[in-house]
């Protein structure tokens, strides 16, 4: 962050008066916003710090450390005093009075935007530290960050700073710049082009992990086994089983293979198994050959299975490139949770967290059949409406469940269902009022129903 540009932003918050929600969104990232309307994102990865404007985000997961409590607690709808740059460093430091106070009390948010030391310290009016986004131990730095310390001040930086690269004559102009411009518009600007790659980043990296399953499953259905083929193995394996039953008097225990001829006349060598007595040889043939029969007879539903987990998978990369958010992104295909609890895997299906709800898809038939037998009588059971495709069932552990949650996935239910552009219906209800006919196939009552518009170019909820 360049110092004028944090006193140009300083300035800006200065014409609000109270704070309306403080939260993280992401790791690194808090969203304060400020009169119920404007929405500010300050980015503290450490050596990557920055700041942007954007309407209200939605965070990608829940966050619940201390530090987020009291974020919330002491900043939400508390009022905003001043915004200031200490000393002029590259801090900014907000003074609030909290809503929850019983008393005249004031509290400081202090952002400093400092390299490998960037941070979020929540302070007292002693300039005691309450807790902060990341803790400092004395072995990594002489300023100790943890609650109950006294929070010392920053050692001078030295001036030259926001001089690097950057020749004189052009510094004082950038600086009147940015003074100049709308600082609203700047920071706009900023979000604009930081989403912009994030989503390019995020899209190729979600892109590629799908495109590895959509391959793996390719190469399962290339392996497998030719239906004719397998007739035609399991016949030779009876005739072979037949053969040795025909010659049992001519084999001896320990032999190998067996030289005879098979019934059109023709000199045939029989190769014996191992550690197999000699009576149970013709058994060993016939238990090949109905082996090889029942997988003829059974290698359909195993390519049906193989087939419509792939084209689930190619649905979800359609919806992938379509996708404008990172939340989207992420929703559709989550990053590996971090918690022993969201590393909970389905057997059967695939499993996603919205705003820690559990969210259970079938990738087909057999699967969502399964899913309606683990659902319980309260859980919340979606499909898309005169459209074959995935069942979904939110786990509601008996709680009303949020519109948000709701539409959410709605949305799964329909880009897990189609690649095609239209207007979709996705009807639910809960899972004791649908009643299961044959296989997957259902009635329900009692439902209600979600519009969903899943467009070509891009896909909006």
């Amino acid at each position: 962050m360049k110092l004028y540009e944090l006193k140009a932003i300083a300035k800006r918050l200065n014409d609000f008066t109270f704070i309306s929600r403080a939260r993280r969104v992401e790791d690194n990232t808090l969203e304060i916003m400020f009169d119920k309307s404007e929405s500010y994102f300050f980015n503290l990865t450490r050596g990557h710090s920055f700041i942007y404007k954007a309407p209200s985000q939605r965070p990608l997961q829940g966050y619940n450390a201390p530090f987020d409590t009291l974020l919330h607690s002491l900043l939400s709808g508390s009022k905003l005093l001043s915004v200031d740059v200490p000393d002029d460093d590259r801090i900014l430091r907000f003074s609030i009075a909290p809503k929850s106070s019983y008393k005249d009390k004031i509290i400081y948010l202090q952002l400093e935007f400092t390299g490998k030391n960037t941070n979020a310290i929540l302070i007292d009016e002693n300039e005691v530290i309450i807790e902060a986004l990341r803790h400092i131990d004395a072995d990594s730095s002489f300023r100790v960050i943890r609650p109950g310390m006294e929070l010392l001040a920053l050692p001078p930086m030295p001036q030259r700073v926001d001089m690097e690269s950057t020749p004189t004559s052009q510094k004082s102009v950038g600086a009147d710049s940015i003074s100049a411009q709308n600082i609203d518009a700047h920071l706009e600007n900023k979000f604009t082009e930081i989403q912009a790659r994030k989503l390019r980043e995020l899209k190729k990296q979600k892109l590629s992990t799908v495109s590895k399953k959509i391959k793996k499953f390719e190469q399962l259905l290339d392996k497998l086994p030719n239906k004719a083929k397998l007739e035609l193995q399991a016949d030779e394996f009876k005739n072979l089983g037949n053969l040795i039953l025909s010659n049992l008097y001519q084999i001896k225990p320990y032999d190998t293979k067996l030289k005879t001829y098979d019934f059109d006349g023709n000199e045939i060598t029989i190769p014996l198994p191992k550690d197999i007595k000699v009576n149970r040889i013709s058994d060993y043939y016939f238990n090949l050959s109905k082996r090889a029969k029942s997988k003829a007879k059974n290698v359909h539903i195993e390519q049906e299975n193989l087939s419509s987990k792939k084209a689930f998978y190619e649905n979800i990369f359609y919806a992938l490139e379509q996708a404008n958010t990172p939340y989207e992104l992420e929703l559709l295909v989550p990053k590996r949770a971090k918690s022993l609890r969201k590393k909970e895997k389905l057997r059967e299906g695939e499993l996603f967290w919205i705003e820690d709800y559990k969210v259970m898809v079938g990738r087909n038939s057999k699967e969502n059949q399964q899913l309606l037998s683990l659902a319980k009588s309260n859980d919340i059971w979606m499909h898309t409406r005169e459209i074959p495709g995935s069942h979904v069932i939110i786990r509601t552990d008996k709680q009303n469940v949020p519109d948000s949650v709701l539409h959410a996935a709605a949305k799964l239910c329909v880009d897990f269902s189609t690649d095609q552009p239209g207007n979709y219906l996705v009807d639910y209800t809960k899972r004791k009022f649908v009643k299961i006919q044959e296989g997957s196939s259902v009635e329900y009552d009692k439902y209600q129903t979600i519009p969903i518009l899943k467009e070509g170019i891009e896909i909006r909820v």
